[in-house]
C-alpha cells in the first residue's frame, strides 16, 4: 500500500464525526452520493469496511476506529498548522474569544486586557453566548478561547485544557433606604433578581438560599448585571453582583449593599484547545497573574 488518497480519508473522518453520511455532506456541501463513493472507494484501498448500521447511523467498524484514531491526529494537527500560519499572515494578530453570557463584563473586560500589548497588533473579537454552546464551537475550532464561569473536565473534552483565572465574591444590593430586618433574613422582604439558574453562579445561589431555609420570592433571573441593577432599581427589587463592583455601585447614592456572602463564589476560568497553547494571546492570558484584579472584592 504506497498511496492514500487523502480526500477520501478527510470524508470518512467528516462520516465519523457526524456519524452519517448525509450529515457529513451537509458539512462539506457535497452530496451523499459522492461522500459515499469516496468511502467505498477508501475502503477499497484498505481492503475493508469501514463501518457498520447502527439503528439509522454509521458507527465505525474496527478497522474504522482504527483508522478514524490516526485521521483525527493528522486533520488536528493540520488544523493547528493553518491556524498558525494564518496569524502569521494577518497584518493584526486575530483572537476570537467567546465570553459566557453570565460572567461580570467589568472583570471579563480586565481580563482580556492580558492579551493587548503595545509591541503588537491584535484584532481582538469577542462573541457571547451559553458555556455549552462556547464550548461546541471550540471544539469547532470557531473559537480560540473561551472566558466562562465553569471549569472543564480535560478527561472528559478530549484536547481542551482549563485555568482557573480567579474568583469574586457575591453581594446583595437594594434601593436606599435598605431593608428592615437585618441579612440575610431580609431577603424576605422584598422581591429578589439572581443570575440565571444555567449559570454555575445562579445554581450555587439558588443552593445556597434553600440551605439558609429562606422563603424569597425570586421576581427574575438575568444574566447581565447592569440589566439586573436597572430593573431592580426600577421595582425596589433585591439584586446580586460581584462585590468588585463595591466602589462602583457606592457612587450611585440610591444603591447599598445590604450583605455579602464568601461562600459563593463567581468563577472565571480560560478554556482552550491544546492546539492553541501557541498563540500568543492565549500564552499571554494563561501566564498572567490576576489576584491584584480579584484580591479587592474578596477583602472588600
Amino acid at each position: 500500500m504506497s498511496h492514500i488518497n487523502y480526500n477520501h480519508l478527510y470524508y470518512f473522518w467528516h462520516v465519523c464525526r457526524e456519524g452519517s453520511v448525509v450529515g457529513a455532506a451537509e458539512a462539506l456541501y457535497l452530496t451523499p452520493q459522492t461522500i459515499t463513493g469516496q468511502i467505498k472507494a477508501l475502503e477499497e484501498r484498505l481492503q475493508g469496511k469501514l463501518f457498520k448500521r447502527k439503528g439509522r447511523g454509521l458507527e465505525p467498524s474496527e478497522l474504522g476506529q482504527l483508522v478514524f484514531r490516526y485521521a483525527d491526529r493528522m486533520f488536528t494537527l493540520s488544523q493547528e498548522m493553518l491556524d498558525i500560519v494564518n496569524y502569521r499572515k494577518e497584518s493584526h494578530l486575530i483572537f476570537d474569544v467567546g465570553v459566557a453570557d453570565a460572567l461580570s463584563k467589568h472583570l471579563v473586560s480586565r481580563v482580556l486586557d492580558g492579551a493587548v500589548t503595545d509591541d503588537e497588533q491584535i484584532h481582538l473579537r469577542c462573541f457571547e453566548s451559553t458555556h455549552e454552546l462556547l464550548l461546541e464551537q471550540l471544539s469547532q475550532h470557531k473559537l480560540d478561547m473561551i472566558i466562562s464561569d465553569c471549569a472543564i473536565d480535560s478527561t472528559q473534552q478530549e484536547g481542551l485544557f482549563s485555568i482557573k483565572i480567579g474568583e469574586c465574591s457575591v453581594s446583595f444590593w437594594s434601593q436606599n433606604p435598605p431593608p428592615d430586618l437585618p441579612f440575610p433574613a431580609c431577603l424576605e422582604e422584598r422581591r429578589l433578581l439572581i443570575p440565571g439558574r444555567r449559570s454555575m453562579l445562579g445554581r450555587k445561589l439558588l443552593n445556597w438560599i434553600n440551605s439558609q431555609g429562606l422563603n424569597v420570592q425570586i421576581l427574575g433571573e438575568f444574566d447581565d448585571a447592569a440589566l439586573m441593577k436597572a430593573f431592580g432599581a426600577a421595582h425596589n427589587a433585591i439584586f446580586v453582583a460581584p462585590t468588585l463592583y463595591h466602589n462602583e455601585f457606592y457612587d450611585d447614592k440610591s444603591i447599598v449593599e445590604i450583605g455579602r456572602i464568601d461562600n459563593v463564589m463567581e468563577e472565571y476560568h480560560a478554556i482552550f484547545a491544546g492546539r492553541m497553547i501557541q498563540h500568543p494571546a492565549v500564552q499571554r492570558i494563561c501566564n498572567r497573574d490576576y489576584r491584584a484584579l480579584f484580591e479587592p472584592a474578596l477583602a472588600g
